[in-house]
Parts: structure tokens; sequence; C-alpha cells
């Protein structure tokens, strides 16, 4: 195809050359020529032919009186780059005096400045000279602005200095839009300070920058929300919030926990266990049956049956074991509480299990046991080896594993045993 269109322009390419040909030796033309006296006549075609010639050697003179600045400016940029080079190498090797002394160089060339003052404030930054990452700042900041507000939110979130990066991306985004880094700080910042609406606000700025690959975005975003959801101040507001969530993210386990455990903290529960027991018919999660247990000390008994339900089908979950265990507590069950959190210690021992157990003995009046417990709870918790329990308690425990049949995506049947 392409051989055949080659052919094609070459023909065109003759037609057009011999037809010029032609025109032009019927009539070569005449261009005429007068100036202060003198008088030139010539034919077109060598008129074109003259002129072309007297391009060229204008050109060519051209260039020869300006080849010297040209080539200094051209070695000037060489060395630039190189100088940048240089100090991002320095700079990565943490020798950050000499990376900031090449960065220095590198900023004299104009076309450079900008990435060099950049480079230059990180540098210092990471020094910990913060008058000369400030001063570096400063200056990219007529070059480079938005880079330079980025990078300046950076370092205050860096020192610890919240608020101040909170207040200056805040007021720098009222004015014009932000660059995606400077909207990720801002997500950080607000999200630090408690201040959900500019956090909301800037996550959905940050999302139509499609900065992020997908899953670190699921990520940020989930974590933005959820610190929405804890913080929010009224039940009106965190129902907005929520409502507010697409059908998908309201089916993320950590936003149905920070949801639940908001909305049962601001005294309506039925919401919250009506979420979470949702959450557990699409799905069996641990974290979702431990913060089941979490839901304040409305409906209870309602809650244990409820519970106590999940059994036949998840005998060997840890979580639902302390799930039940702390609703007895709370139910002041002392003695099916122990039962309860000393099978889940027979399946997946944590501390939590050991803290539960620590209060259901305290019910029970037995110190001795409750202590050991509790100090059980905080050797667990440093991943240290823990206390054997008394033989006569060990003796009402039941710590028989269970043994569940389940199986795989593809039907599979697999044996499933609790850990010893």
């Amino acid at each position: 195809m392409r051989s055949w269109t080659a052919v094609l322009l070459l023909l065109i390419v003759a037609v057009a050359a011999a037809w010029g040909w032609h025109a032009l030796a019927l009539d070569p033309g005449e261009v005429r020529l007068r100036f202060a006296g003198w008088r030139i006549e010539t034919s077109f075609v060598f008129g074109v032919i003259a002129a072309l010639l007297l391009w060229a050697i204008l050109s060519l003179i051209f260039r020869a009186v300006f080849w010297p600045g040209r080539a200094l400016r051209r070695r000037a940029l060489q060395r630039g780059h190189e100088r940048i080079a240089d100090g991002l190498i320095a700079a990565a090797e943490g020798r950050h005096a000499q990376a900031a002394k090449s960065l220095e160089r590198a900023a004299h060339v104009q076309a450079l400045q900008a990435p060099a003052l950049l480079e230059r404030a990180r540098s210092a930054h990471r020094r910990g000279d913060a008058e000369q990452a400030s001063a570096a700042l400063d200056e990219a900041a007529a070059l480079a602005p938005q880079a330079a507000l980025a990078l300046r939110a950076r370092f205050l979130l860096d020192d610890g200095r919240n608020a101040d990066a909170l207040a200056l991306l805040k007021d720098a985004m009222a004015k014009a839009p932000l660059p995606p880094a400077a909207l990720r700080s801002l997500i950080e910042a607000a999200g630090r300070g408690g201040d959900s609406a500019t956090a909301l606000a800037a996550l959905s700025a940050y999302t139509k920058t499609h900065a992020l690959a997908d899953a670190d975005f699921a990520e940020l975003e989930t974590d933005t929300l959820a610190a929405a959801l804890t913080n929010a101040p009224r039940a009106d507001a965190l129902a907005g919030i929520w409502s507010g969530l697409s059908r998908a993210q309201r089916q993320r386990e950590p936003l149905v926990i920070a949801y639940a455990r908001r909305t049962a903290a601001l005294g309506q529960p039925l919401p919250a266990i009506g979420e979470i027991e949702s959450a557990l018919r699409r799905d069996w999660s641990e974290n979702l049956v431990r913060a089941y247990a979490e839901l304040g000390p409305s409906d209870v008994a309602a809650r244990l049956r409820q519970a106590e339900g999940w059994i036949a089908a998840q005998p060997n979950s840890a979580g639902l074991m302390l799930t039940l265990g702390r609703l007895c507590n709370q139910s002041e069950l002392w003695g099916k509480a122990r039962e309860y959190l000393g099978r889940g210690l027979a399946i997946a021992p944590d501390a939590q299990l050991w803290e539960a157990l620590g209060d259901a003995c305290v019910g029970l009046k037995d110190e001795d046991t409750a202590q050991r417990a509790y100090r059980n709870a905080l050797r667990a918790a440093r991943g240290e080896k823990t206390e054997s329990l008394p033989d006569t308690l060990r003796g009402t425990l039941d710590t028989r594993a269970s043994v569940v049949e389940q199986r795989s995506a593809h039907g599979v049947p697999t044996l499933v045993l609790p850990r010893q």
C-alpha cells in the first residue's frame, strides 16, 4: 500500500514538473529591479534562484555573527543540567551540603532556575536548614508559584505545623485551583485538624486530577471519608455524609465501622446495628463483628441473640467469640462471657480477648485470674509470651476445636482448623 502511494506521489510531482517546465519554456517571465540609478532585468526563473541564493548567504552570515553567543548559552545550559544531576545524586546519597552547592550554581541558568531552586529548598529542608529552605522557596515562588506552594505546605506538614499548612492551603485554594500535590497535602492537613468539610472539598477536587493509581486513591478516599464520618459533630451532619456516599463506598468495611461507631456515639444505635448486620450478611468480616459489640449499651440482649445465631455458620471466628464475650459482660453474664472468651483464646488469642476475659473474671470476683488476664493482654499487645491460666479455670473453658467445612471459589471442600 505504501509503495503504491509513493508511486502515485512521484507521478504527481513528475506531471507538475513537466507542466511547469513547459510553461516556463513558453514564457520564462521577466523581472525588473530599479534602484538609485541601478536597473536590473532578468528572467523570472533566474530571479527566483538569485533570491534563494541571497537568502542562504544572509542566513550563513547571521549564524556566523551570533554563533559565539549561542554556543555559550548551550554550554551554560549543559553545565546547568550537569549541576542539577549532580545535586540530585548528592541529595539521594545524603550529602545535602554538596547538593545545595550544586543546585545553587545551577540556579544561575535562567531556564533551570525554577527546578534548581525547588530542589535546593528540598535539600535544605532535609538538612534541617529551615531558613535556607524558605529563602529558596521565596525565590522559586516568582517562577513556579504552585510548585513552591505545594512544597512549602509539605515542609510545614513534615515539621508538624499542621495549622500553618492548613491555613496556607485554604487561603490559596480560595484564590485559585491547587495542583495535585497541594491538594494531597490539604487533605492530610484537614484530616489531622478535624476539618472534614475542607478535606472532602479537597478530595473532590483531587478526584478529577487522576494523580494516583486506583488502589492508592481508593485507600486515600477511604481514610478521608472514615475521618469525616468519625468527626461528624451532629447526627444530621453524619447522615448527610453517609447518604452522600455511593453504594460501593457504603459497602467498604472501614466506612461501615466508622459510621456505626459514630452514629451509636451520637445516640442512634439502631442505624449502626442495621448497617453492620447488613454488611455481615453480604460478607463475613472479623473487624465488623468485633465492632458489633462496640455500639454502646442499647439493645444488648437483642444483639447477643443475633450474635449467637452466627455461631453455627462461623464457629471458628475469634472475633465473634470476642463480641459474644463483650456482650455477655455488658449483660453481666460473667460465666457465659468467660466460656465464649476462653473459646476465642483457644482459636486465636489476642490482647482484646485477654482484656475482655479479665473483665469477666472481675465480674466473677476472681481477682487473681483477672490480674493474669490483664497481664496477658499487655504481653499479647507487645508480642510477648503469655502466662498460663490456673488449672481450675482451664478446666471450665470450652477450648474444644471446632471443625467446619468450607469451600473454595471453585466449590472444592477445604478443611479449616483453628490455630492451637
